[in-house]
């Protein structure tokens, strides 16, 4: 379980292709503190560490993993954010993350406001009825690219957010563009709730 407090960012060094798996050798500060079998959040993608070696490590991420998330669109050179699991005496500075992937969006607006950052993402609607979609509300949480975040703006399949300088400086969003692909991973307590109200249709 994560929080969405990202720790650092990590360096992609190479891609391996295995079959339909892809793994990734990363490069981060974390490295010398990590064990083999340990997982950390990728982007908001939780991964399981395979090896470590001088300042880097790998990870895989297997076929349904990048079909649901944007780690296969990832090259060598870019930054990735990282965090590592919650320890069981952590302080819930975010919110609950499960590292869970529930669909890929897109930033669609950046607007630099001389102190702060808006960003606007859109996410396509899920097959099925208004009851399978996913939903953000306003106030209410989401994790993008591993990072937790307050929405504002929220409407059907599209929501606002305000970037801080030091989030800004301190993850990936500095890198992020209009068109570019973002891992989204919605509120896992409105995810129960809207399960238990489909229920009562």
């Amino acid at each position: 379980m994560f929080t969405g407090i990202v720790e650092t960012t990590g360096r992609v060094t190479a891609i391996e292709s295995e079959g339909t798996n892809l793994t990734f050798r990363i490069e981060s500060v974390l490295a010398t503190e990590l064990k083999i079998d340990q997982s950390i959040s990728h982007n908001g993608v939780c991964l399981t560490v395979t090896s470590v070696a001088d300042g880097s490590y790998t990870v895989t991420a297997v076929d349904e993993t990048l079909k649901k998330t944007n780690l296969g669109q990832l090259k060598t050179g870019d930054r990735v954010n990282l965090e590592r699991c919650m320890p069981a005496t952590g302080r819930f500075d975010g919110h609950i993350v499960q590292g869970h992937v529930d669909q890929t969006g897109v930033c669609t607006y950046v607007a630099d406001m001389d102190g702060s950052w808006l960003f606007d993402f859109q996410y396509e609607p899920l097959p099925g009825d208004a009851t399978d979609q996913n939903v953000t509300v306003e106030k209410g949480s989401i994790c993008i690219n591993g990072v937790s975040l307050t929405v504002f703006n929220a409407q059907p399949n599209q929501f606002r957010v305000t970037i801080i300088p030091y989030t800004y400086e301190h993850t990936t969003f500095s890198d992020l563009k209009v068109g570019d692909s973002v891992n989204l991973e919605f509120d896992i307590v409105g995810k129960y709730i809207k399960k238990m109200l489909a229920a009562y249709r």
